[in-house]
């Protein structure tokens, strides 16, 4: 009897790795982009530079790849496109933040992150004085305070414009569904996550809070919001929106990131009331841009193939590549091999340093 049921376990959990290989979305990024590093040579020789991308957004450090300072680029975007940010110290205390939060018009939730960071690493939405002492008891390096954005919609909307160009043309619309579980009357979170294929990923990243709410039965229709981030790597959902793409969206883009000096490729991170009130150019607020390295993060729908996503991906490629070759014969170099490996050599350091 046991011997069956172990052989029933092994063949359940095998099914259940091979479903998660199936399932491209979650692919480490290394594995899901090899196939592309051929047409990425391709494009070095065409460039003749491999750091070309970093004449595609001349006005952001290395292009946006990588490395790039949150801050100095949310200074370059018009102040009432953004939420209220402040760079803070590392080594800053909780009582010095609750100060500062105080002299910017802050209060409870705030947004903490570093201003070098990718992928989501380290940004957390801090309710009360003891997850923002929870938040920095760990090492953390040079910090954005940045008031919290309470529109309803969170989107990511790749832009790109050919320089010299007035109009530019929106890409990619990613709409975020936050990680979430609905009661039932009778279940644990646990228990509604480990019946919620995206949500049951991520119970150990829950586990390992010693005040989870694991054990908590919910209500016949409570809702409850498990990560208030929204970043593919925990546990949202990405949609693709491109439907709502239209001439009206992409003017509005215009007029942002024509006031944005050396920008011309990237993404977007917003929160906004309405679609309706977007395209009037009205309640929406910037929280993060993004530019060479971004992704149109409408690859990533569930419904979406890999075929679709990898031609996705090359087309938002040879736009950066094209954009790069106009500034190129603007007069803007892009960054020598030498200085690119440099900043390799650096990036990679302070990943190690803050273990990304």
């Amino acid at each position: 009897m046991a011997l069956t049921l172990s052989g029933s376990s092994i063949t359940t959990n095998k099914s259940r790795r091979r479903r998660s290989w199936l399932q491209w979305e979650y692919w480490p990024f290394n594995l899901l982009y090899a196939p592309i590093l051929p047409y990425w040579i391709w494009l070095s020789f065409k460039t003749r530079s491999f750091f070309f991308f970093t004449a595609a957004n001349p006005g952001i450090e290395f292009g946006g790849m990588l490395g790039e300072s949150k801050e100095k680029i949310l200074r370059a975007i018009p102040s009432r496109f953004i939420p209220v940010t402040v760079k803070l110290s590392g080594e800053i205390s909780a009582s010095q933040i609750v100060r500062i939060m105080k002299s910017a018009g802050l209060d409870y939730p705030v947004i903490l992150k570093p201003d070098i960071g990718e992928r989501g690493w380290g940004v957390e939405k801090i309710d009360d004085f003891k997850a923002l002492e929870d938040y920095l008891s760990t090492k953390r390096p040079a910090l954005l305070l940045q008031e919290y954005v309470s529109f309803p919609i969170e989107l990511g909307v790749f832009y790109h414009r050919i320089p010299g160009d007035t109009k530019g043309k929106v890409t990619s619309i990613v709409k975020k569904r936050f990680l979430a579980v609905t009661g039932n009357g009778t279940s644990t979170i646990r228990e509604l996550m480990t019946q919620d294929d995206r949500a049951k990923r991520y119970i150990s990243n829950f586990e390992s809070q010693p005040e989870n709410r694991l054990e908590e039965v919910l209500a016949q229709g409570e809702s409850v919001e498990l990560m208030p981030i929204g970043n593919h790597s925990r546990g949202t959902a990405f949609l693709d929106t491109n439907h709502e793409i239209d001439d009206l969206l992409s003017s509005v883009f215009d007029e942002v990131s024509g006031a944005i000096e050396g920008f011309y490729f990237g993404r977007f991170d917003l929160r906004c009331s309405s679609f309706e009130e977007l395209r009037r150019g009205c309640n929406f607020k910037i929280m993060e841009l993004n530019g060479a390295g971004a992704e149109p993060g409408h690859i990533y729908d569930p419904g979406n193939s890999l075929v679709s996503a990898y031609r996705d991906i090359i087309c938002h490629l040879r736009l950066l590549a094209d954009i790069s070759i106009v500034n190129m014969k603007r007069g803007i170099s892009p960054i020598s091999f030498k200085e690119g490996l440099k900043m390799m050599r650096d990036i990679r350091a302070y990943n190690r340093t803050y273990k990304l």
